[in-house]
C-alpha cells in the first residue's frame, strides 16, 4: 500500500546571532523577511533573490514550532506503518545539534528541547492514545559516522559495521545494537549515554562541533484491534556534521582529517541530490559514501522524508546560508512515494511485550520480561538449517574473492530471493519457499566448489609455469655473461641437456 508522490518537506531556520557576532563587527544580518514561507537573500553578485520553502523558521521560533510542523507527520505516519526520515543539513555552528537535541537530551527547559526528545514522547503519546492499538514495542539504535566507518554508540566496541539490504527491511545497519524502550524517561537515559560516546572537538567556530554524522533510530511495533496484524514502523533522524570551510574553523591535524572526511560525504550527499532531480539520471552513486547508502531509501522514495536547512543569520557565513539553502531548493524537487513497510505479520505469531495495561507499572519494571520475550520471539532462531547454507556459500566465496565482493553478491542474493538475511526472515514464510531457496542455495555451493576447483587446478599451473620461466631467466643470465668468453658453439657446453629441453633450447 502507498500513498501518493508527494516532495520532501524542507524548512529552513535561522539560529539568532550569536554573542561573538554580536560583539564582533558579524551582527549585519544577509536576509531579508519576506513571510512564514519566504525570505530575500543576497547571491554572491549582490543581487536579491527570493527563496520559498515549506516554512521558514525565524530568529524567534520555537522548538515546538519545528516539531509540529516538520516532525510531527512524520511521528503519526511510523505508528501507521510508514518509514520516515528527519535530516537537518548545514554549516558548523548552524544550530543543527541545537534543533536535534536541545541544550541537553536530559536537562533543559522544556520550551528549549529538541527534536529527538519530542519526538521519543510523540511516538508514545500516539501508541498510547490509539483506541485500536494494543500492545507496541519501541527500540533504539544509535550510530555515528565517523571516519568513513559506522560505530554503533550503545556498544563502542562495534566500531565498523556493515550496511546491508534486504526485502523486507531495504536498507539497514547490520548488527547495530537495538534496545527496547518503555517511557520517554527511559529513552532520555539511553539516548544520553550514547550522545556521550558522540565525536566532537573544538574548532574556531563551535566549541563542541560533531565531528561525525550522528543517527538515531525509532522502531515501533505494535498490535491492533482492528485487523489483528502487526504494523512495524521506523523513524531515523539524522543530525549531520557541519560542512566546514578550514580556514575559518582553524581546523589542523586530526580535525582537518575529520573535516575532510565530512566534506566528502556531504558532497556525495549533494551528487546523490543532483542525481535523483535530473530528469533523467542514468546512475544515482547511493554507494560513493556510508551516509547515501544509508539514506537511500530516504532520499529514493520508499519512505516520508523532512530536511531541516539551518543557518546562520551573520553576513560573515552568508556564502555558507546561502549554498545551504541552494540545497534545499534541490531536495525539495525530489518526489517520494510512502509505503506501508511490507513486514506485516500476524499478531498472534508476533508478541509485542507493552500493553496499555502496563503502562501504569513503575519504570523498569518490564525490562527483563521485555528483554526475555524479545529474545524468545527472534524468527532467526527457528531458521538454523537455512542459515547453515548460507554461511557455507558465503564462507566459500570468501575464501576465493575479496570482503567487499562478497557483500555486494551477498546483497544480490538477497535482493533476488536466493538466500534470506537471517535477521530479517519473516515467520508467516511458507514452507514451498524454504525448499526453493533451499535447492538453489544446494546448486550455488555445487557451482563455487566446482569454480574453487578450477581456480585451484589454475593456480597450479600458474605456480609451474612461474618455476619454468625463473629457470629460464637464470639460464640466459648465465649464457649471456658466457658469451663474452666463449665462441658461439660453446654456449650450450656448460648447460645440462635435460635443462635445456625442459625450456626449449637444446637443439635437435
Amino acid at each position: 500500500m502507498s500513498k501518493p508522490n508527494s516532495n520532501v518537506t524542507v524548512c529552513v531556520r535561522f539560529r539568532p546571532l550569536s554573542h561573538k557576532e554580536r560583539k564582533g563587527n558579524d551582527d549585519k544580518v544577509c536576509f531579508k523577511k519576506l513571510d512564514s514561507e519566504s525570505f530575500v537573500f543576497k547571491d554572491e553578485r549582490d543581487e536579491d533573490v527570493i527563496f520559498s520553502f515549506d516554512k521558514v523558521f525565524y530568529d524567534d521560533s520555537e522548538q515546538s514550532d519545528v516539531y509540529n510542523f516538520l516532525a510531527m507527520p512524520i511521528v503519526t505516519d511510523a505508528v501507521n506503518g510508514i518509514n520516515g526520515t528527519i535530516i537537518t543539513y548545514g554549516q558548523t555552528g548552524a544550530g543543527k545539534t541545537y534543533s536535534m537535541e536541545g541544550p541537553s537530551i536530559l536537562h533543559c527547559n522544556e520550551l528549549k528541547t529538541g527534536l529527538v526528545q519530542r519526538v521519543v514522547n510523540g511516538l508514545f503519546d500516539c501508541l498510547r492514545t490509539s483506541e485500536n492499538i494494543t500492545t507496541w514495542t519501541v527500540k533504539l539504535s544509535m550510530v555515528e559516522i565517523y571516519l568513513e566507518k559506522v560505530r554503533d554508540l550503545l556498544d563502542l566496541s562495534k566500531d565498523n559495521l556493515q550496511i546491508k539490504e534486504s526485502k523486507s527491511q531495504g536498507i539497514f545497519i547490520s548488527g547495530a545494537t537495538e534496545i527496547s524502550i518503555m517511557n520517554g524517561s527511559d529513552a532520555l537515559e539511553r539516548l544520553s549515554e550514547g550522545i556521550a560516546n558522540r565525536a566532537v572537538g573544538e574548532t574556531q567556530m563551535n566549541l563542541a562541533s560533531s565531528r561525525s554524522h550522528c543517527l538515531y533510530i525509532f522502531s515501533v511495533q505494535h498490535g491492533s484491534t482492528a485487523d489483528e496484524r502487526v504494523r512495524i514502523g521506523k523513524i531515523i533522524l539524522v543530525d549531520l556534521a557541519g560542512s566546514e570551510k578550514v580556514e575559518k574553523t582553524g581546523a589542523e591535524g586530526r580535525v582537518l582529517d575529520e573535516a575532510k572526511m565530512i566534506n566528502k560525504s556531504l558532497s556525495a550527499l549533494g551528487n546523490v541530490i543532483n542525481a535523483l532531480t535530473t530528469a533523467k539520471p542514468n546512475h544515482v552513486p547511493y554507494r560513493d559514501s556510508k551516509l547515501t547508502r544509508i539514506l537511500q531509501d530516504s532520499l529514493g522514495g520508499s519512505s516520508r522524508a523532512a530536511l531541516l536547512c539551518c543557518c546562520s543569520p551573520s553576513s560573515s557565513n552568508s556564502p555558507e546560508s546561502l549554498s545551504t539553502i541552494r540545497f534545499g531548493t534541490r531536495t525539495k524537487l525530489i518526489k517520494t512515494l510512502h509505503k506501508l513497510i511490507p513486514t506485516e505479520v500476524d499478531s498472534d505469531k508476533k508478541h509485542t511485550p507493552y500493553s496499555r495495561d502496563q503502562d501504569d507499572l513503575p519504570d523498569g519494571t518490564l525490562s527483563k520480561a521485555g528483554s526475555s520475550q524479545s529474545e524468545a520471539s527472534d524468527p532467526s532462531l527457528d531458521s538454523g538449517d537455512h542459515d547453515g547454507l548460507r554461511e557455507r556459500l558465503l564462507s566459500k566465496l570468501r575464501s576465493s574473492l575479496k570482503e567487499e565482493d562478497v557483500d555486494l553478491l551477498e546483497e544480490l542474493f538477497v535482493l533476488e530471493g536466493i538466500i534470506f538475511d537471517p535477521d530479517t526472515v519473516a515467520l508467516d514464510i511458507d514452507s514451498a519457499c524454504h525448499d526453493a531457496a533451499s535447492r538453489q542455495i544446494v546448486s550455488l555451493v555445487q557451482a563455487v566448489e566446482e569454480l574453487t576447483e578450477t581456480v585451484q587446478e589454475l593456480t597450479d599451473e600458474n605456480e609451474t609455469l612461474r618455476h619454468q620461466l625463473e629457470v629460464a631467466q637464470e639460464i640466459a643470465a648465465r649464457a649471456q655473461c658466457a658469451a663474452a668468453d666463449r665462441s658461439g658453439g660453446a654456449l650450450f657446453g656448460f648447460v645440462p641437456a635435460a635443462v635445456l629441453r625442459l625450456v626449449g633450447f637444446m637443439p635437435d
